[in-house]
């Protein structure tokens, strides 16, 4: 299990080792391992961009007698901001981390998932399947964590290998603070011409960003949902967590792009900064 340092991933270690599994549970830190270490839960020290942290942890796997049950993929980091201001080395860096990191984990335990016919289980996000103003960087690393998924289960499914999406909504969760604090330092990088365009969206996003969090739901009912990706006897291809995200993914699925596009907008219209809400809906 990565990222499993604090939050939902932690919750479903613990989760995951009630149920009676040995959880191999990644942290980025010594002290992130500490207050997880217990019965029937191994922190390892991964960061998942690093080959020798992913090669030190398939060698772990490959001397466990246990047969490996399950990988969840689950680190991540927050990417909020306009398309235009974001610099392409934050775009790298975060596609590092949500997609390619995981892409390298899959891969070097993918001998031991094979032998032990486990379970690839994939955190997404609602952002996986609708993205919106002002949060296109990590909504294309999770689109994109979506179409590895796809094949991936296409290409495992002939030799008994399960592949599971996982797509959260709002969970209560640290994340959120970690990303604000990185929207902040973008907004200080912008020229005037850009935040003429975008500076009302900036101040917005903050806004909505502690709603939708306030409004999630705790850290142990998504480690539920996911402990049920990982242990259902014939599990969907998907799972979301929490009602907005089931909502809305079900919405995407059936309404028209503008129609969608409004939604959204309107929802994130309410945090704007009052003289420039009428200005959006004339933009619209």
């Amino acid at each position: 299990m990565t990222g499993a340092s604090t939050g939902m991933c932690a919750a479903t270690a613990r989760e995951l080792a009630r149920r009676g599994f040995h959880v191999l549970a990644g942290v980025r830190r010594d002290s992130d391992a500490t207050p997880l270490r217990a019965d029937r839960i191994e922190p390892v020290i991964l960061d998942i961009t690093d080959p020798d942290h992913v090669t030190a942890l398939a060698a772990r796997v490959e001397r466990d007698p246990l047969p490996l049950r399950a990988l969840v993929n689950n680190a991540g980091v927050p990417g909020a901001g306009p398309v235009e201001v974001m610099p392409l080395h934050e775009w790298r860096r975060i596609f590092e981390v949500n997609l390619f990191g995981h892409v390298a984990v899959t891969q070097a335990l993918l001998p031991a998932l094979l032998r032990g016919r486990g379970r690839v289980v994939n955190i997404s996000s609602l952002n996986g399947r609708i993205s919106m103003a002002g949060y296109g960087p990590y909504a294309a690393s999770k689109f994109a964590m979506e179409a590895m998924s796809d094949a991936l289960r296409n290409e495992l499914a002939p030799h008994g290998v399960q592949v599971v999406v996982v797509e959260p909504g709002g969970v209560k969760t640290e994340m959120s603070r970690v990303g604000l604090a990185a929207l902040g330092r973008l907004d200080d990088t912008m020229t005037p011409e850009q935040n003429e365009r975008y500076g009302a969206l900036m101040q917005a996003i903050p806004s909505h960003v502690a709603a939708f969090t306030r409004a999630g739901v705790t850290s142990t009912v998504a480690a539920k949902r996911i402990a049920a990706a990982v242990t259902d006897r014939r599990p969907r291809t998907r799972y979301t967590i929490g009602a907005t995200a089931a909502f809305l993914v079900r919405a995407s699925r059936i309404l028209p792009d503008r129609m969608l596009d409004r939604m959204t907008t309107s929802d994130l219209r309410r945090h704007y900064p009052t003289g420039n809400r009428r200005r959006l809906t004339a933009a619209r």
